[in-house]
């Protein structure tokens, strides 16, 4: 939007959200956007207190911000923090704002099936109240998918200014990395190695089980290596796996910088993306994309159907695995360890000429920042 020649102000916390003993400077300009960083919005993710404790404070930022600015034309907002909309929607009803309201995941929903509230508890029929509110006031709501925009219209029907446009991968489009190219692997010493990554958040939802399972069945191949890269709440039971068990074929990263992720990505020869058949259109199977854009085949842990499975089965570029089953997982991965190098390349590439062609940031930023000048305008 700036390259389009908008004033652009962020606002986001002073603190980091894996380590918030680190802090950033209050006040930058990136890329042509104003960057306001606020204090007192992060507080760590140790417990669930913490995270709605930074997450009250953000959202009365927001409010502060979109009440007292009034050279607002539109509002972005996500779900990513929770109740964030609620800033929008005062400051359209206060302001006559317009605000695009992008649904990263959907809540009380998430708490729900992870069993954290009841589903008729009082916090999960405010929160579904508060929701159904934001819904009915956004000039723009952008589903992820068809899945996630089918729940929501069970809340308020917004079919009307709904586009679902799927996220972006980081990197645009560039040539496959050969692994001979690639500095990463030799690094790791991964250079024989067939390996199988999991990358990103392990969050809440991801079947760490049943790949540490299928990591154990597969310990009698000597070539094949798991590795999970990233951080979350689920990663301790990796690093907790490694530090009892001693598996010789896992291992544990930390997340990588932005500028070495495209080397990260594209060391694995398989990639993980997991979907728990209870977050269909809860969440959303975002490391489907990095993978494609690096050329790699996919192992789906999840149902048939969501968003992934049906990308799998219509583009026929990787396998789909039901999310406790680890047994199959591990057939699948010993069935892409059969391949000849050459289809295994070829599969690849059609990954990456779908990510090019239908999943490109480019093209999906471009249809994205279409909707916010359609809601300025």
């Amino acid at each position: 939007m700036a390259a389009r020649g908008y004033r652009v102000t962020v606002i986001s916390s002073d603190r980091d959200f894996e380590d918030p003993s680190k802090r950033y400077p209050r006040y930058v300009k990136r890329d042509g956007v104003d960057v306001h960083r606020v204090p007192w919005a992060s507080f760590g993710k140790r417990t669930i207190f913490l995270r709605a404790l930074s997450m009250g404070m953000f959202m009365l930022h927001c409010l502060w911000a979109v009440i007292s600015r009034r050279d607002v034309d539109a509002i972005l907002v996500s779900t990513s923090p929770p109740l964030c909309g609620v800033a929008a929607t005062v400051g359209h009803v206060l302001r006559g704002t317009p605000f695009l309201y992008w649904v990263m995941d959907l809540n009380p929903d998430q708490l729900i099936v992870l069993g954290k509230i009841g589903r008729n508890s009082l916090t999960a029929r405010i929160s579904n109240l508060i929701q159904r509110r934001v819904l009915r006031r956004a000039g723009v709501v952008i589903p992820l998918d068809r899945f996630m925009e089918e729940r929501l219209l069970r809340k308020a029907d917004f079919r009307h200014k709904s586009h679902i446009i799927p996220p972006w991968p980081h990197e645009r489009p560039a040539p496959s990395l050969d692994h001979t190219d690639n500095w990463f692997r030799e690094k790791h010493d991964l250079q024989d190695r067939f390996v199988i990554m999991y990358s990103g958040n392990h969050g809440l939802s991801t079947p760490v089980e049943t790949m540490l399972a299928a990591a154990k069945q597969l310990e009698d191949t000597p070539q094949v290596q798991f590795l999970f890269v990233g951080g979350g709440v689920r990663k301790k039971m990796i690093d907790e796996a490694i530090a009892n068990d001693r598996p010789t074929n896992v291992r544990s990263l930390p997340y990588q910088p932005r500028e070495d992720l495209r080397f990260s990505l594209s060391s694995a020869d398989l990639h993980l993306v997991s979907m728990e058949e209870n977050v269909v259109g809860i969440v959303h199977p975002c490391k489907i994309y990095g993978a494609m854009t690096m050329g790699r085949p996919i192992v789906l842990l999840g149902p048939r159907p969501c968003h992934a499975s049906e990308i799998l089965e219509t583009e026929q570029i990787g396998w789909q695995v039901d999310t406790d089953d680890a047994d199959g997982m591990a057939a699948a991965i010993r069935e892409a360890l059969a391949l000849p190098s050459g289809e295994i390349r070829e599969i690849g590439a059609r990954a990456k000429e779908l990510a090019d062609r239908r999943f490109s940031r480019d093209a999906l930023c471009s249809s994205f920042c279409d909707r916010l000048e359609e809601l300025v305008s």
